[in-house]
């Protein structure tokens, strides 16, 4: 097993074909891409596994064997042999330092590992880490900044024994939430962007600045306990009903939806505070740096097809918020259709980030 997380960066054409693989607490998302002719890429194979109770437990592997064989049932539909893996939010551990911009490449890693001390409460030799380098404001700059992410080296081996055991060869392993911003944020925009990946049973949050993730938290809050403030309102719907009625009526207050609003405000208004926290704290972590300011909001996941979500934070939290286009650096909407409607694609933004992880140098 590698020190390294993620795979160091190599020319395109060395480069092993891969799919990339989102794991989550209650499903297995792949997306599968290849380079296209008239287009970036195409997307040549996607599926989503459901993932029973109790395999995975807020990120964590609490039955290797059921994840294994969840694993060869993707290798089964895929053919697959080489894979991207996402990693969870929850078990991430994400800092940032400076360094002296003449510091040798030859002895980052070693300056890095002492600070690790400082930032992450598991010892130096029972961790795995990788860093990124933002790109230089000026050319004056003496010193450069570096954005570590660290996991447990049993976090990080469990999932890795589990693919072996499948069949799958891991090439990387990813944080969550830097797999989803590649694939819905520009990769021209500025400023930073805050993430809101909102699941079944989570909302998982990323602050991403330069394309680098910088910040991450997560809300033990999602889609189902939507499901259930609409049952105490309504009485036992079944789950086809109720994300029906989420997705058409949702936040949108009128005389015929009063009672879904209501049952549905209770629970967005918590998630909505603690947005307003999470945004008060990157700026106060951010002082009178500008650049770092959080320009918009971009949502991501199942639960992110909540009707009148994005308007409903635009307007209580100040700040624009648009759902995410998880295609935004695969291909033109204008140009191809994917076989993934819009609203289920939301689901797939880690995946599609992960598979584009192999085309684009990371």
């Amino acid at each position: 097993m590698p020190t390294k997380m993620f795979s160091p960066s190599v020319p395109s054409y060395i480069k092993l074909p891969s799919i990339g693989l989102d794991i989550s607490d209650t499903s297995l998302k792949y997306i599968a891409l290849e380079p296209g002719k008239n287009q970036p890429y195409n997307l040549t194979d996607w599926g989503d596994i459901s993932i029973p109770n109790g395999v995975l437990k807020r990120g964590e592997v609490t039955d290797p064997k059921q994840l294994t064989a969840i694993l060869a049932e993707c290798k089964a539909k895929t053919g697959a042999e080489f894979i991207r893996v996402s990693l969870p939010e929850e078990r991430a551990y994400l800092f940032e330092t400076e360094l002296k911009r003449s510091t040798p490449l030859s002895e980052m890693r070693s300056l890095l590992e002492f600070r690790l001390a400082e930032n992450v409460p598991i010892a130096a030799r029972d961790v795995f880490f990788d860093y990124t380098v933002l790109p230089f404001s000026s050319e004056k700059d003496r010193s450069m900044h570096v954005a570590v992410t660290a996991y447990a080296k049993e976090t990080v081996q469990t999932y890795y024994e589990a693919c072996l055991a499948a069949g799958l060869q891991p090439l990387a392993f990813e944080v969550e939430a830097q797999a989803m911003a590649r694939s819905v944020i520009p990769s021209d925009m500025s400023g930073a962007v805050m993430l809101v990946d909102f699941g079944k049973t989570r909302t998982g949050i990323g602050v991403v600045y330069k394309n680098t993730l910088l910040y991450t938290s997560t809300i033990d809050m999602g889609g189902n306990q939507l499901s259930a403030a609409l049952r105490k309102q309504l009485g036992d719907k079944p789950e086809s009903e109720l994300t029906e009625l989420k997705n058409t009526e949702g936040l949108i207050h009128g005389a015929q939806s009063s009672l879904v609003h209501d049952a549905l405000m209770t629970t967005m208004s918590v998630v909505r505070d603690e947005l307003a926290t999470q945004m008060q704290y990157w700026h106060v972590r951010t002082g009178a740096d500008n650049e770092r300011r959080l320009q918009k909001i971009i949502l991501c996941g199942g639960s992110a097809n909540l009707k009148g979500l994005p308007a409903y934070f635009t307007e209580s939290l100040g700040i624009e918020t648009t759902r995410g286009n998880v295609w935004t650096n695969t291909f033109s909407l204008d140009d191809f259709i994917p076989p993934i409607d819009q609203r289920h694609s939301y689901g797939f933004a880690t995946a599609v980030g992960l598979a584009l992880g192999s085309k684009i140098n990371v």
